[in-house]
């Protein structure tokens, strides 16, 4: 395992947000000058982000093995750097800020990683926790009342998950008999803190990672032990297995809503029609379009988040066509207005392309892949030009109380956006060659 691994998979850095003074006003005309601000880092930019998107930046990072920290959320300068690395490599300016571009590539490649890898969040039935298991990686599944052990059909990749009943136990306990059982093990990195343990190094030939917790006297344990000629493919998914590892999950809340949102709409009359993601525009106190103010929403539908808003005293707006549907059913691209922490403030329109797969139990696609924060409510369309839905985003699940992890992005399809519009009074508008010039940024405002 590449150096400091285990440290780094445990230990998420702290993070310190830089501040800048400004210099005393050398004049009294410049004493009125109002002072510039201080000029964000990518620290910044990532605290910035909602918990969601930094997971799975932090996710798609370790798959393309860029960054072997622990998958949490929480912004380090690790996981800057590691975003630098990915630029360096992507042929890119390392700014440690991703741009929508390199979002995208970024996204696209951790998603094909997962897919090659088999990458599921299961739950086990004889231990109840929940972990990731790359199940093409080790396809070979048996249990027994103690737990489970996956395997690849030659035994090169392990991955075993024990429970135990033990009196009083203590992670240094645990420990100090997991560093002697199997005999020969050679544990070249150790963590132990009151709620779990984790061990590294050699068991025989095979390099070996342990993580256990215990909750009660219920202990329970995963090992992962791989060859070392399997290195470069199996520490990418030892990093996210650790981080997914849920010993004992529990229901939680749903993360609080943030102050301001960001989402996209698509103009769909040239009165002030709007259709967009309902979830953004959820819970609002106030919602404002750029430049041209204050919108209201006038209608909703629940089954498939979309949410229709009216700007009013407002001419010329410039709405997309939505009359016909798309010739490709497979390929697309999305136009929508990505946060502003990701554009330097700015609110510019732009342009990614997406693949969409159908999503069991409804009739909404899967996107692939995730596009950027405040895409949510962009529109999609296929390479013609016809209008193929809106495209939402849904909060990242990396590893949660969830067994499998819900798409991170869908697209509503074309016709269940028209059937909204007709049911509330707008009838889809012709075609229209730029897309760009009929979305709008959305901003919500929360107490």
């Amino acid at each position: 395992m590449r150096s400091m691994l285990t440290a780094t998979l445990i230990l998420a850095a702290a993070t310190a947000s830089a501040t800048a003074q400004t210099p005393a006003p050398k004049s009294k005309q410049a004493a009125t000058t109002p002072a510039r601000p201080a000029v964000q880092t990518p620290t910044d930019t990532a605290n910035a982000m909602g918990q969601g998107e930094r997971l799975a930046i932090q996710s798609d990072l370790a798959w393309v093995g860029q960054y072997n920290g622990a998958i949490s959320g929480d912004v380090s300068e690790r996981m800057v750097e590691a975003i630098k690395e990915f630029q360096k490599t992507s042929g890119g300016k390392p700014t440690g800020v991703l741009n929508p571009k390199e979002r995208s590539v970024l996204a696209e490649t951790g998603r094909r990683r997962r897919e090659n890898a088999g990458w599921k969040i299961v739950t086990d039935a004889p231990t109840g926790a929940q972990l990731g298991i790359p199940t093409k990686l080790v396809p070979q599944q048996t249990s027994d009342t103690n737990g489970t052990k996956w395997s690849s059909p030659t035994g090169t990749i392990q991955v075993l998950l024990t429970r135990r009943k033990e009196a009083s136990p203590v992670t240094a306990k645990l420990a100090d008999r997991e560093k002697k059982e199997p005999a020969g093990r050679a544990v070249d990195y150790t963590v132990v803190k009151p709620e779990f343990f984790v061990l590294s190094g050699l068991q025989g030939q095979k390099k070996f990672y342990v993580r256990g917790a215990f909750k009660g006297d219920e202990v329970r344990i995963l090992t992962i032990l791989y060859d070392q000629a399997t290195e470069n493919t199996v520490e990418p998914v030892v990093i996210a297995m650790s981080s997914a590892f849920n010993p004992f999950p529990a229901s939680t809340a749903p993360p609080p809503r943030k102050t301001v949102d960001y989402g996209t709409g698509v103009v769909v009359s040239d009165d002030g029609a709007i259709v967009t993601d309902r979830q953004i525009t959820d819970g609002c106190i106030a919602i404002a379009i750029p430049p041209f103010g204050h919108a209201d929403r006038v209608a909703e539908d629940k089954d498939h988040d979309l949410a229709l808003l009216r700007l009013y005293g407002v001419r010329g707006l410039k709405p997309l066509g939505l009359a016909s549907n798309p010739a490709d059913k497979t390929n697309i691209e999305i136009t929508g207005i990505s946060d502003p922490q990701n554009q330097g403030g700015g609110r510019a329109a732009t342009t990614v392309k997406a693949a969409i797969t159908p999503v069991a139990g409804g009739s909404d696609l899967a996107l692939s892949p995730t596009p950027a924060i405040g895409f949510s409510g962009a529109a999609a369309r296929d390479d013609g030009g016809k209008f193929a839905g809106l495209a939402l985003l849904k909060p990242a699940v990396v590893a949660g109380s969830a067994p499998t992890a819900p798409a991170q992005s869908v697209l509503v399809p074309a016709e269940t956006v028209r059937d909204f519009l007709k049911a509330n009074g707008v009838n889809a508008a012709g075609e229209l060659s730029d897309a760009a010039a009929s979305v709008v940024r959305v901003i919500c405002v929360r107490k």
